[in-house]
């Protein structure tokens, strides 16, 4: 019996060892331009990490859909080791895997990881805005976490932003009351602010504040080409990666002040609300099932002459964006032939069908563009066609402006790495992330592409803490590849280095431009299918 409880004693010393070294943080603190921080430092990799870190005023009250206020200064010391509360919203793509503090109008945080030591200083600056469509996302989602990049050198810092109702409804009676008299935009104002935010106080974290690259991915992507555009931040930045989206027609691009007034009042009326009195008076909980009934699916992007003066095509052929270094590109099946098709089976007949439905005036064009012959074939195409329609187009198009109307390097990657079975078989992949749970899972059907939001955890070096995936040594090989890209690219302004394979930039007038293709061995090629965002180019008539 004596044994036995010795031996046990023995068993629980030993636990509580592993214990206590699981934890190797210690306090550390650092002093900002409104005050004392204390965070994490990590004794094992050197990695200090600050969650939660406020960089306005909470927008609630008088506050809401107001442009953001920089926060206020405090007393003693303010301790940022856990993330904040991530922005109102629903669950729009599944399981986003948040490590949020739970939901709250009160979201306006940002959190740092830097590897910088006792004397160090100019580092390069990543600042990440996450995906969601502007009506979900979460600056602590563990496929952003900045560990990884800091290992290797670089602060990262990853932004809360306001959504939805709360971050995108324009109103005459806000634009009367701003002093820039305009409404709308309160999410991307909210990134111009913490941009602001990190010029000021990013050589405390050891970080380099004339060295700054913004990124993004959907949502996020297409956040990283409004402020290249604007007033606001385009002095801020000095490099820009795009995954996946641009703010150019049809992709969540901006529409006229009045537009989004109408939007905003039609929003109200139908919801009985009488002013903006009335509905700042309104709890959080009440305001969002308001906005839930209503069905939509958040409110655009405005041309507001402050934030926004024109629209992106009119801004960059002119010239007036940021003139940086951008890396950018799309995966290869962003989005399911389905979209396309309508339900209707992958056959000649019918994406004939569909094709002349949506270009009655260019079918043909169409057709010969997208290759429709074999069941095969018109999945390929579908999907292409859809992706294209959602998605693609806009980043091309962006790339396109870039690369004709700046002297800046300008790189493209097409993304192809196919994901690995899930753990869960009951699990299906999401659209923007994430995992959706069936309760009579059919077979997951065959992947022909890289699905949207996919390329985000191999970018970020982040496998190993997305652990919905089987991750095989394929996709550690794809992600060492483009995370290294990425990693040099923030540093130096170009992605070459290492033992990667060379990754030329694109140049203008070039018919058939450079474009990397990242997947399990990647390789760089010339692109052989610009015909088809030229069409779409003069379809949206953005070419004009």
């Amino acid at each position: 019996m004596k044994i036995f409880s010795i031996t046990w004693a023995l068993v629980l010393f030993h636990s509580l060892n592993l214990l206590a070294q699981s934890n190797n943080f210690m306090p550390v603190q650092t002093t900002l331009k409104n005050g004392i921080i204390e965070g994490n430092y990590n004794v094992t990799n050197g990695i200090s990490t600050y969650f939660g870190i406020p960089f306005a005023q909470p927008p609630v009250g008088e506050l809401r859909w107001k442009a953001p206020v920089p926060v206020s200064s405090w007393q003693g010391v303010k301790e940022t080791k856990r993330f904040s509360p991530r922005p109102v919203q629903g669950l729009v793509f599944g399981d986003m895997n948040s490590w949020s503090d739970g939901v709250s109008e009160d979201c306006l945080y940002l959190n740092v990881w830097t590897p910088a030591k006792r004397n160090s200083k100019d580092l390069p600056v990543l600042v990440y805005f996450y995906g969601g469509g502007f009506v979900a996302g979460d600056a602590s989602e563990p496929r952003y976490n900045g560990e990884s990049m800091a290992k290797e050198g670089v602060v990262v810092v990853t932004v809360n932003y306001r959504l939805g109702v709360f971050g995108f409804l324009a109103h005459p009676e806000l634009s009367a009351e701003a002093p820039y008299k305009a409404s709308g935009n309160y999410g991307l104002l909210d990134q111009a602010l913490a941009l602001q935010w990190v010029k000021e106080n990013i050589t405390a974290f050891g970080g380099n504040p004339n060295q700054v690259t913004i990124a993004g991915e959907s949502a996020g992507s297409i956040s990283v080409s409004y402020q290249m555009a604007s007033p606001l931040s385009r002095d801020l930045i000095h490099g820009a990666i795009g995954e996946s989206g641009a703010g150019i027609n049809p992709t969540l691009a901006p529409v006229s002040l009045r537009e989004a007034e109408e939007t905003g009042k039609e929003f109200f009326e139908k919801a009985g609300i009488q002013s903006i009195r009335q509905a700042r008076n309104m709890s959080a909980k009440d305001l969002f099932e308001v906005y839930q009934e209503s069905g939509r699916f958040g409110f655009p992007v405005v041309i507001d002459g402050y934030l926004l003066p024109k629209t992106l095509p009119e801004i960059f052929r002119a010239g007036e964006q940021a003139q940086v270094p951008l890396l950018l590109g799309w995966n290869s099946a962003e989005i399911p032939g389905a979209a396309f098709m309508q339900g209707k089976p992958y056959t000649k007949e019918n994406f004939i069908e569909k094709v002349i439905e949506a270009y009655p005036k260019d079918s043909d064009l169409v057709l010969s563009l997208y290759a429709h012959e074999t069941p095969e074939e018109v999945e390929y195409s579908a999907t292409d066609l859809a992706s294209d329609r959602f998605i693609v187009y806009s980043t091309w198009k962006w790339f396109d402006l870039h690369l004709n109307h700046s002297n800046q390097l300008v790189y493209r990657y097409l993304f192809s790495k196919l994901s690995p079975p899930l753990v869960d078989k009951n699990l299906t992949a999401g659209l923007a992330g994430g995992t959706v749970r069936n309760e009579n899972p059919a077979p997951a059907p065959k992947q022909i592409g890289a699905r949207h939001a996919a390329e985000i955890e191999y970018a970020m070096g982040n496998l190993h803490l997305v652990k919905e995936f089987a991750w095989t040594p394929e996709d550690l090989r794809a992600s060492k590849t483009m995370f290294e890209y990425f990693t040099n690219f923030v540093k130096t302004g170009n992605p070459n280095g290492g033992d990667n394979p060379n990754w030329s930039a694109a140049k203008a007038g070039d018919d058939q431009p450079s474009v990397m293709v990242i997947d399990t061995e990647s390789k760089e090629v010339k692109a052989s299918y610009d015909a088809r965002p030229k069409f779409h180019d003069r379809f949206y008539k953005n070419g004009n």
